[in-house]
């Protein structure tokens, strides 16, 4: 049966792959210690599964509901983009989908087609560009370097958000996979520069509470008002809330772009589950005690896995500022041969860390960047450093 163009130039997800290759040899028995998948190890706080339990007992939980979400739900969302972000929106602004990959998805169905660039900075989360291909737009990225901390410059977005067809600019911060935050100021330097062109701009803000050290997040569109106009807010409770499986996201932005997402997911899903919705509400208004005891958690692996990877011959990470990644260049290794491979990139470094090994990791080049690794560290401490034994002694 013939598949359609499209569909046909979307690869799969790397890093499922990896994780579901990992799942396939411990199935086996074989001791797999996994830096792959972007998930939470810790349990899903227990006030927000009995709020869903409870919402199961509500009749009226459990039917069709609104296609942009419950009202009450977006009220409260509304109310944390102004009061935390400094964002002015109405509850009419926000918008709930399963996910924040099925809020950019939708985002990129409404926004972009043919002729259009999607502008991507480089390394970048592996979904942007299938995005941009099954709207019809390409992706275009944008480079960046471990020597730039992976940050792109006000002159790369002049320079590439005035080509012709350039219409969305990607950012994502803190960032999957390199980890890396721009500063507030290093922001308002993209906002001045995305103000020269037409550009509109993606933030992709789902680790924003995932932060460490003096790291400072603001929201992009908290900037001025002329950028707020010009920019789509993405979040979700998946990473903050251990809450992956749930598939609760939501996206924030100017009215016609919220309206035309509303309009898609009347057509495509009806609507989020409103007994999930029921406890997405209760996340946002209850006390944060859990999710501050989950980052601290992160940023002290976060800091210990850097620092070993740092200590490795032939190994250079740039440090995290958040989220729950390292993205080490480890290209001094290639050409050599590990496990009876040769290694002559990115893949075939993670080919043989699983193989010969016992490592999951994710090649960079699935990120656009093929001298690195991915490697989570949203698993033990006990797991890392097993994990980077086992690194260690493979590449001496």
């Amino acid at each position: 049966m013939k598949l359609s163009d499209r569909i046909q130039r979307v690869p799969p997800s790397a890093t499922l792959a990896v994780t579901n290759r990992a799942k396939e040899m411990k199935a086996q028995g074989i001791d797999v210690v996994s830096f792959g998948a972007g998930e939470p190890d810790f349990d899903t706080p227990e006030f927000l599964k009995q709020a869903a339990k409870a919402a199961l007992d509500n009749p009226a939980l459990t039917k069709y509901g609104p296609s942009n979400g419950m009202p009450a739900l977006r009220e409260v969302l509304a109310n944390k983009l102004r009061q935390e972000n400094g964002l002015d929106l109405s509850a009419d602004q926000v918008t709930i989908t399963a996910g924040g990959k099925h809020a950019l998805y939708n985002c990129a169905q409404v926004m972009l087609q043919e002729g259009d660039k999607l502008l991507i900075p480089t390394p970048y989360w592996v979904s942007y560009p299938a995005f941009a291909q099954l709207a019809g737009a390409e992706p275009v990225y944008i480079p960046t370097s471990p020597e730039s901390q992976f940050k792109i410059t006000p002159e790369q977005v002049l320079e590439y958000g005035k080509q012709p067809g350039a219409k969305v600019l990607v950012l994502n911060s803190p960032s999957n996979p390199t980890g890396v935050a721009y500063t507030p100021g290093e922001l308002r330097a993209l906002a001045e520069a995305v103000l020269k062109t037409e550009l509109v701009v993606w933030s992709d803000e789902i680790y924003e509470k995932l932060i460490y050290g003096d790291t400072e997040f603001i929201s992009f569109g908290s900037i001025s008002p002329e950028i707020l106009a010009r920019t789509v807010t993405f979040n979700g409770l998946s990473k903050t809330y251990a809450m992956t499986g749930w598939r609760l996201g939501w996206t924030a932005g100017p009215t016609d772009v919220i309206k035309a997402m509303n309009n898609l997911m009347s057509q495509q899903v009806s609507n989020v589950p409103m007994f999930l919705q029921q406890a997405a509400i209760q996340a946002y208004t209850q006390p944060q005690d859990e999710v501050e005891a989950m980052r601290q958690a992160f940023e002290k692996r976060g800091t210990h896995m850097c620092q070993r990877l740092n200590a490795i011959p032939g190994v250079t990470c740039v440090k995290p500022d958040g989220a729950f990644y390292c993205f080490p260049d480890i290209s001094a290794h290639y050409g050599k041969t590990m496990g009876g491979m040769k290694i002559n990139g990115s893949m075939d470094f993670a080919t043989a860390a699983l193989e010969s090994a016992q490592i999951a990791v994710v090649p960079g080049d699935s990120f656009g960047e093929d001298r690195c690794i991915r490697l989570s560290f949203a698993t033990s401490m006990e797991q890392i450093d097993k994990g980077l034994d086992r690194l260690e002694a493979m590449l001496k």
